[in-house]
């Protein structure tokens, strides 16, 4: 998830770098993984000043180029060869001046030299609009407006805005600081917690909090009637209508925020809902009005086997759980999801029904993943949106579009919310929370936390507090949960570690699992291997078509991450050929690897813990005075049967068995007819799947 340093700092008084911001909203639990600059143009306009034409001359050795005399401030003139057709003297130009980097609207950047032309000198270049990326006109140079000051930077003059944007790894339970306001929330109850700062912050939502206030229906217009006959899954639907609106590009001011994100402007419709959504979290939808047949919003499921079409052009066969926002004959949109196509706003679209709701969870997850569809407001309904908000994001929203597209709000706020959700209640005691920090913290200090993270304080003795939680928290349910909010404002770094144990020593049974694992770790370590750690779901596309690997001995996964990791793994084989492929394809061939891992089979529903060992490549690392050669068979034996060995197993017979499906050269390790390890070369097919140059062993 993105978020603008800039934007930020709309709803927060703060004056810190944001390396220092980043730094403290990874120690409070939201990992930024990322600090990267945006500028609004490539490259900033660094080095572009105004300038004013001095004196224009025509060139002696071509007839289209002119030699001009050009000030760009405090009387420092240059000359400049220009071979616009439109440049003259007195004008207020951009100049790009010597060791300047431009970076057109197309084809490659380029630097400023300073250069003869024909036998004359130039000193910088007199831009167009293009060759600096503020347009595609190439008709001739820019020409400013005549109050343009000499000297004055260029992306000071065209307001060039320098940002930076975050790349926070939100957790799945952390959806409330899936948006702007939710991050500035957190950061504000940081900074109060904080000693390092003495300035004051308070989390203010200009246009938000305020001009919400000024909502008003203007005139009444059409009609539009909401039916929720499914509440289960929608549990509030707010609408409004707006009529007389101009769809049409967004103002600048807009677009630059979203791109700043990562979103793409669409028309100013569309990205105030955008917009919204990535402010305070809450989706929104614009249908066309005109398109809503009956006048009639209907939020219910239709029959399995239905066909829709989505705005993307696409035909999705519904399902019978499928949540659709309908009219009187037919749907009109995936229910926190998609829009339909024959609803959506469109260059014609003069009235919008806007729709603000609230969905269950579990049905939007479900859909999601039926039709692999995913967006970013799904990503929202998936994980709990905050119910209260829908009303509050529905006039921002209004209130912008009014601004951006003109119109009148033409209806009430519709509000369909047939059982209100309470805050959840929680007692906190003081004690509890202590013990589980392992620090005494002043009560004080925990209810500022609480208050600054907008958990409401009921009521409080001595020894508790009696705590309301705002449903925007789906993740805080227990004491427990708001112990770790507590913490990780308070900060991890600020608890220091006890100076002495206070847990029993438990028994450990023998032979001890772990010291096994460990005495393997230490002597393959040693040996030059590597330990791998890979991920336990797969493909079962490396199982189907495979009967040797019984593909229908796969644990399926109801719910998968994606389409590709869609079984639990049987063998550690696949992953370790993905990381050596990873490796190899990083120019480092010569691998030893082991993993401990679980594999999992769907025969019994079982759970066993492996060790896998590759050999690839050569043996030692390349100097001038070792021994050359390709790790072989006899190489993997040797340190099996040392392994073996090692762990007092000194009666094992070696069986040399039938190739399998992916091993040759197969040879096992038996011990009173129980198979402990089997060793092996991985057939070539199997390394070309993976594109694997060397031999492996396994």
């Amino acid at each position: 998830m993105k978020i603008s340093y800039n934007w930020l700092k709309e709803y927060l008084n703060f004056d810190l770098k944001a390396e220092e911001v980043a730094k403290l909203l990874t120690f409070s639990g939201l990992e930024v993984s990322n600090l990267e600059k945006y500028q609004t143009v490539k490259g900033g306009l660094d080095g572009l000043v105004i300038g004013e034409v001095k004196t224009k001359m025509q060139h002696p050795n071509a007839d289209r180029l002119s030699v001009t005399t050009v000030d760009t401030g405090n009387g420092n003139l240059l000359k400049i060869v220009c071979g616009a057709p439109n440049v003259a003297a007195g004008q207020k130009v951009v100049v790009a001046t010597v060791g300047t980097t431009l970076y057109p609207t197309t084809g490659e950047e380029f630097k400023i030299k300073k250069s003869k032309i024909r036998g004359e000198e130039s000193e910088g270049m007199i831009c167009a609009e293009d060759e600096i990326g503020l347009g595609k006109s190439h008709d001739g140079i820019m020409v400013l407006n005549p109050d343009a000051i000499p000297g004055t930077p260029a992306n000071k003059y065209f307001n060039i805005d320098d940002d930076r944007i975050f790349e926070i790894e939100l957790t799945p339970n952390r959806i409330d600081a899936a948006s702007h306001i939710g991050v500035a929330r957190d950061l504000m109850a940081i900074l109060h917690q904080s000693s390092d700062h003495d300035f004051q912050t308070n989390l203010k939502t200009p246009g938000y909090q305020d001009e919400t206030e000024n909502f008003k229906v203007e005139n009444v217009g059409k009609k539009i009637e909401v039916f929720v006959e499914n509440p289960e899954a929608c549990s509030r639907y707010s609408a409004v209508t707006l009529s007389g609106i101009e769809v049409k590009p967004s103002p600048s001011w807009l677009q630059d925020r979203l791109k700043s994100i990562g979103q793409k402007p669409i028309n100013n419709i569309v990205d105030i809902t955008n917009f919204v959504l990535h402010e305070c979290g809450q989706p929104l939808h614009a249908f066309d009005a005109e398109e809503i047949q009956g006048n009639r919003v209907i939020v219910k499921t239709l029959p399995g086997g239905t066909k829709f079409t989505t705005l993307d052009g696409k035909d999705r066969i519904l399902h019978p759980d499928d949540l659709m926002i309908c009219n009187e004959k037919e749907g009109m949109c995936i229910a926190g999801i998609f829009g339909g196509i024959k609803s959506g706003v469109s260059e014609k679209t003069k009235n919008i029904f806007l729709e603000s709701a609230h969905f269950n969870p579990t049905f939007i997850r479900k859909t999601s993943k039926r039709h692999d569809f995913h967006t970013e407001a799904s990503f929202r309904f998936e994980r709990g949106s905050d119910v209260n908000i829908t009303v509050k994001a529905l006039k921002r929203a209004a209130l912008l579009i009014k601004e951006v597209a003109g119109g009148t709000i033409s209806s009430e706020i519709i509000d369909v919310y047939p059982l209100k959700k309470e805050n959840a209640a929680v007692v906190l005691e003081y004690e509890y929370c202590n013990r589980l920090i392992g620090k005494k913290i002043d009560p004080a200090v925990i209810k500022q936390i609480l208050t600054n993270l907008q958990i409401i304080i009921k009521e409080e003795t001595k020894e508790k507090l009696f705590l309301s939680v705002p449903p925007f928290r789906v993740d805080v349910q227990r004491p427990a949960d708001l112990v770790e909010e507590i913490l990780r404002i308070y900060g991890y770094n600020n608890v220091e570690i006890p100076q002495q144990v206070r847990v029993s020593i438990a028994h450990s049974p023998k032979p001890d699992k772990n010291k096994i694992q460990n005495l393997v770790s230490d002597f393959l370590s040693s040996n030059g291997f590597s330990e791998i750690m890979s991920n336990s779901l797969s493909k079962a596309d490396y199982y189907n078509n495979r009967p040797f690997l019984k593909p229908d001995n796969c644990v399926k996964i109801l719910n998968p991450l994606s389409a590709e990791l869609n079984v639990l793994r049987q063998n550690l084989l696949f992953s370790g050929l993905e990381a050596i492929a990873y490796n190899q394809n990083r120019k480092k061939e010569d691998l030893k690897l082991f993993e401990f891992g679980n594999t999992y089979h769907a025969g019994n529903f079982s759970e066993e813990e492996v060790l896998s060992l590759f050999l690839t490549g050569r043996k030692y690392p390349e100097t001038w005075n070792t021994l050359k050669g390709k790790s072989d068979f006899f190489n993997l034996k040797e340190l099996a049967v040392n392994i073996f060995t090692r762990l007092g197993l000194n009666k094992m017979e070696e069986v040399i068995q039938n190739d399998s499906g992916y091993l040759s050269n197969v040879l096992s390790f038996e011990l009173r007819g129980k198979v402990l390890a089997t060793i092996g070369k991985i057939l070539p097919e199997i390394r070309i799947e993976f594109d694997l140059k060397n031999e492996v062993y396994y």
